[in-house]
């Protein structure tokens, strides 16, 4: 027997998990996602979110509340008397009214394995941190961030120089798997809930708060150390994007980073590990956009330019020569 599923997401990363739920043949009597936001390059044309796209391809009704502060709002939710609400990055706080409402309660898919990582970017902040692992987990949430109980867990690892986008295609299609999965038990009466204490005692994992990113932080700060450095243009892309600045014909170009590793002394550079300490962070060490940090040296392996696509670095020297010692991030 199927489920009443209300839908609650608005990114490209919540659309698997709302599309298996239909092919699943669960009921969606109502798909919650943010209102359309400016977009283009003027920002002037309104755009729906993409689960406003695949639900209106599915034949769904969407609703798009500013917030659900109105008492109309939630008695308008209330009223479609689901079974459960299922939530994936929809970006709005939840009241707990809206919690209460469906008779299961809501059930969320998130991207990390609680209580590490709770907020608004765990994906990114795992990368960023240097974690080896990740994983999608669903919860019932609760009034707290991302503290409720958690029911099922799939587990990944995390490459070295893999990006936020690509780990998040990764786990966008585990968490429909995992929804899935949820939703059969949770209508066989089989679904299990562990609570985060419990979890942190059993796996040693401390609750972390994963901030939403600010623009102050994408500038790379080429004295930290390459773990450090390469964690943050991986973590930060593709959006909102890490940047320096490169001298393209002596004039500094902003330029975004968009994938890197870190490299042991064995990378080709121009100056030996003995003169490292000679060299200022910042300071390409050969013709390839190896760059020395505070600690260690990043390869650049991914670039955009301004207004221009993303690419690989060689691609990027064959039209603008950067030769070693060139120094980044300059004024």
């Amino acid at each position: 027997m199927a489920l009443s599923v209300v839908f609650m997401g608005t990114p490209a990363f919540s659309v698997p998990t709302l599309a298996a739920i239909v092919a699943a043949g669960h009921r969606v009597p109502a798909v919650y996602t943010q209102p359309p936001r400016k977009a283009g390059r003027r920002g002037l044309k309104l755009t729906p979110s993409p689960v406003e796209v695949e639900a209106e391809r599915l034949g769904l009704a969407v609703r798009s509340p500013l917030n659900f502060k109105d008492q109309a709002e939630i008695q308008a939710f209330a009223a479609l008397e689901a079974d459960v609400a299922v939530v994936v990055a929809y970006g709005l706080l939840l009241p707990q009214a809206v919690l209460d409402a469906p008779r299961f309660g809501c059930l969320n898919g998130h991207g990390s394995l609680l209580p590490r990582w709770r907020g608004a970017a765990p994906i990114q902040r795992a990368i960023e941190a240097g974690d080896a692992m990740t994983g999608m987990m669903v919860m019932r949430m609760e009034a707290g961030l991302d503290t409720g109980p958690v029911a099922l867990t799939a587990e990944t690892e995390i490459a070295p120089y893999e990006t936020a986008g690509d780990l998040q295609e990764r786990l966008s299609r585990l968490s429909a798997e995992l929804m899935i999965e949820a939703l059969a038990k949770l209508e066989a009466g089989t679904l299990p809930f562990e609570d985060q204490t419990a979890i942190e005692a059993r796996t040693g994992r401390a609750p972390l708060y994963a901030k939403k990113i600010d623009k102050a932080e994408t500038r790379i700060d080429w004295t930290a150390e390459a773990a450090v450095v390469a964690g943050r243009i991986n973590g930060f892309s593709p959006m909102p994007g890490a940047w320096t600045t490169i001298p393209f014909a002596g004039a500094p170009e902003r330029v975004k980073l968009l994938r890197a590793v870190a490299v042991d002394g064995d990378h080709g550079q121009a100056v030996s590990d003995a003169d490292m300490a000679s060299v200022s962070p910042g300071t390409t060490l050969d013709s390839g956009l190896t760059v020395a940090c505070g600690s260690g040296a990043v390869r650049l392996l991914e670039l955009q330019r301004a207004g221009g696509k993303r690419v690989a670095a060689a691609e990027l020297l064959r039209g603008a020569p950067v030769a070693a010692g060139t120094v980044l991030g300059g004024e």
